[in-house]
């Protein structure tokens, strides 16, 4: 069975950077993506069991509402079981210096 997968995508860079860790913390997860989008646009992604890739995603969410001053959440998904295809295509798969911390 493959791993889930959850993106979210914020305004400003503290709000995606305390995002991260709450997953992290919340979760066996692994964060596999970090991209700069555009216009203080920042999304990052995440893989590990669907239940924990809820959990963390639950905590990023909770974390990104309590944050002061301009933070936002643009969007976010989890995704159960995402096709092969999909892992190759878009940037969700485990790149190089994310693989010591595989699921």
């Amino acid at each position: 069975m493959g791993m889930a997968v959850g993106m979210i995508e914020t305004v400003g860079y503290p709000a995606v950077l305390a995002a991260s860790d709450a997953m992290l913390k919340a979760g066996r997860v692994a964060l596999v993506n970090y991209e700069s989008c555009a216009s203080g646009r920042y999304m990052v992604s995440i893989r590990g069991p669907i239940s924990e890739v809820r959990s963390a995603m639950e905590a990023a969410l909770e974390m990104v509402a309590k944050m002061p001053g301009d933070a936002e959440l643009v969007t976010h998904i989890t995704i159960p079981n995402p096709s092969d295809n999909l892992e190759a295509v878009l940037p969700i798969g485990y790149r190089p210096s994310a693989e010591p911390f595989r699921i």
